[in-house]
């Protein structure tokens, strides 16, 4: 199986483990990026099972909509029970690196109002300490050469992500080259330099279920 069929698969996989579970009133938590993008277009054929979507990101709402899925504010709905996404990099304890698509921020938020946190990925993204994706950090205009100078600090090299606006109005530092084997500590390091919105990693609230597509099917993994 290539990658896309990889991805098309643990999609079916988290339509086929919340499936049983949907009501007229439930409301899903949906992520953003490719493999997410699979859920959502697989998702139209449920449509009717259950109320309406939260989205991590405008291009992810308007592809909800597109098939007809009412989308809600986070505001108006307060939690829910799944939020289903994917993820750029994972460890064994389900500690993620996130924001490929610059949602970083917006995935942390709605994650965090999830129960269930379901992470789909293929197992290309499985790896022993998280790093070798490069971290996406979320950054104000006017304090990226700051914060891009306190990265070197922690030991990355942070390049900017030219051309790329975040939803909110913000800007992305990829940072290269850091060996994350304390997700926690850093994840806590990071967010709090002057400046940082948010950064990648997912370790307070990593994943709770990973739906991993692999050559011989798709394996179904909990934190260790």
């Amino acid at each position: 199986m290539n990658q896309d069929e990889l991805k098309q698969a643990v999609a079916k996989a988290a339509l086929d483990y919340i499936r049983p579970q949907l009501e007229s009133d439930t409301i899903l938590g949906i992520g953003t990026g490719s493999t997410a993008n699979y859920f959502i277009d697989g998702l139209a054929a449920l449509r009717h099972d259950f109320d309406g979507a939260v989205a991590s990101s405008e291009a992810s709402a308007q592809r909800l909509k597109s098939h007809g899925i009412p989308v809600y504010d986070l505001n108006s709905v307060g939690g829910f029970e799944f939020y289903i996404d994917g993820a750029d990099e994972s460890n064994e304890y389900l500690q993620l690196i996130k924001g490929g698509g610059a949602a970083l921020t917006r995935e942390k938020i709605v994650a965090a109002n999830a129960k269930t946190f379901i992470c789909i990925a293929d197992e290309s993204k499985m790896v022993d300490i998280l790093g070798q994706f490069p971290l996406p950090v979320e950054v104000i205009p006017m304090a990226r050469s700051y914060v891009a100078r306190q990265l070197v600090i922690l030991g990355g090299d942070p390049v900017y992500r030219e051309g790329v606006v975040t939803d909110n109005g913000n800007i992305i530092l990829d940072v290269f080259n850091l060996q994350i084997v304390d997700p926690k500590k850093l994840e806590l390091q990071i967010n709090q330099l002057a400046g940082v919105i948010c950064n990648g990693i997912f370790a307070h609230r990593p994943a709770d279920v990973l739906l991993l597509g692999t050559s011989n099917g798709v394996k179904r993994l909990k934190a260790k």
